[in-house]
């Protein structure tokens, strides 16, 4: 920030003048007409004794008018340095002319002083001229720039002057996502020539930076209006959240009146959703401490959402096709399209029909959202990781035929008997008992279900928070007694939205 203050260290000297520029200027001028005057003066005495034929009047005029040189001399001097100087020229000069008038004799005698007083005067006048021209050369310098900078510049000249000036270095604040043009976007994805996966409003193109790190590139294709709220909504939620178990925003792309882009980490392993549902060979890539650790990664970014940003985040859409697998299997939570920032003073927000069928928690469609929506979404997924396929599956394909099962169709019901019965590793996908990491904690995996029970109760005051979640996976917790049996009235109309969506 600049200083209103002036340094006196870098300040340039100033002159003896304290009335402003332009009194400075005329008393130079003024200066130097005086001094002008006075040298003319002198030569008119000096000529005119010169001319004189009478030897003493001669002698006594250029006499006088050495003497005045001398005292113009030394009164006009500016520092020490210059009137000693000046003394000592004039000394040299008397010893010259005495010397001089002894030799030719007493007649030629004024004529020795008049040439030493035209010699005398002659460089005082270029003494001066000279210190006044390098006195105006600084002033003339500094006059001519500040003209310049007050002259209005001419277009070719700021295109010139601005070639002349050195590259400026981009400045990027670490962290932050960088905004890129359409023809960047363009670039990085090849002409939106790979695309990796396609959802119901946004589909996601393999993208590659200069540098070489790969990412990709999501399009959102919805509705304008509605398209661009949820672009601006979710640039703001990640710009703003940092976890290792969310996925980062690197950038973003918003044309006025055109496409809308955002600029995420590449993952290699894609979505859980491709490993858990994609045939038995996927999911035995997927043994049971895989498992526990997307269990618990999944757990910690929605406590750091719910409990630790300066405004609670709501995901909303927490499902298996929106957390991502690094190269460690990993897990990362993804997609805040449909995210809510709401106060910490407010326990919920009447924003209904939102997410995606057989993860939305029940009061969705009749109530308010909460956090407590996420944990029930939560609690959908961690049956799937340990169950061998959806929560929900129709049992023919003559689905308007059958009518719905919830004991067969229904993987919670399905759990909840087998909990009762004490046959729960039943339900548990074989995949993960196969294979040189195939071994399975029993113990580990009956806190899962149980959490997941907890998660899922319909009303959502008896559901846990997220990081009392986390204490319970982690073994800092007990887990409470669950209800002798646990009622899914309100997933019934669940399941039929979802069965009705199914069969279209």
């Amino acid at each position: 920030m600049e200083s209103d203050v002036e340094d006196p260290a870098a300040a340039p000297p100033r002159g003896r003048c304290c009335g402003g520029g332009f009194a400075c200027e005329e008393s130079t001028i003024a200066k130097a007409l005086l001094r002008g005057t006075i040298v003319t003066i002198l030569l008119v005495a000096i000529v005119s004794g010169e001319a004189s034929s009478n030897a003493g009047a001669r002698i006594t005029v250029e006499t006088v008018a050495y003497a005045a040189v001398a005292v113009l001399y030394i009164c006009t001097a500016s520092s020490r340095k210059e009137m000693f100087i000046s003394v000592v020229f004039i000394m040299l000069t008397v010893v010259v002319v005495s010397l001089a008038a002894t030799a030719t004799g007493g007649r030629s005698a004024g004529s020795v002083i008049f040439g030493g007083n035209f010699a005398a005067i002659s460089l005082y006048c270029i003494w001066k001229l000279d210190c006044l021209r390098r006195r105006r050369a600084p002033a003339t310098a500094a006059t001519a720039m500040v003209g310049a900078a007050l002259r209005p510049s001419t277009q070719e000249e700021d295109e010139e002057q601005r070639r002349r000036l050195p590259p400026r270095t981009v400045f990027r604040i670490e962290g932050q996502p960088r905004e890129y043009s359409y023809s960047e976007i363009q670039e990085m994805t090849q002409d939106f020539g790979c695309m990796v996966g396609r959802g119901g409003s946004a589909a996601v193109f393999r993208g590659v930076l200069d540098d070489g790190t790969v990412v990709a590139v999501k399009r959102i294709v919805s509705d304008d209006s509605v398209g661009e709220a949820n672009f601006l909504r979710e640039i703001t939620i990640v710009a703003s959240v940092h976890h290792y178990a969310l996925v980062d925003l690197l950038g973003y792309s918003l044309q006025r009146g055109g496409g809308r882009y955002l600029v995420y980490p590449f993952f290699e392993n894609r979505s859980l959703d491709s490993w858990l549902f994609s045939g038995e060979e996927r999911r035995r890539n997927l043994p049971w401490v895989t498992r526990r650790h997307i269990a618990v990664d999944v757990a910690k970014a929605l406590a750091y959402l719910h409990h630790e940003c300066r405004n609670q985040i709501l995901h909303l859409d927490i499902k298996p096709a929106n957390v991502l697998l690094d190269g460690d299997f990993r897990a990362h939570v993804s997609d805040f399209g449909i995210s809510m920032s709401i106060g910490r003073d407010l326990t919920s927000v009447d924003n209904r029909g939102r997410g995606t069928l057989g993860y939305m928690a029940p009061e969705i469609l009749v109530n308010a959202l909460s956090a407590k929506s996420d944990v029930y979404s939560y609690g959908m997924i961690l049956f799937e990781l340990v169950g061998r396929r959806r929560n929900f599956e129709l049992a023919t394909v003559d689905s308007s035929a059958t009518p719905t099962d919830f004991s067969r169709d229904f993987l919670p019901y399905v759990m909840r008997d087998r909990m009762v019965e004490g046959k729960f590793m039943e339900v548990v996908d074989a995949t993960m008992t196969r294979g040189a990491a195939g071994s399975i904690d029993e113990d580990e995996v009956e806190v899962v279900v149980k959490v997941a029970f907890l998660c899922t109760q319909h009303s959502r005051d008896m559901r846990p928070s997220m990081t009392s979640v986390v204490d319970m996976l982690e073994g800092r917790a007990p887990i409470p007694l669950l209800p002798v049996r646990p009622e899914f009235l309100l997933d019934t109309v669940l399941i039929s939205c979802a069965r009705t969506a199914l069969s279209r």
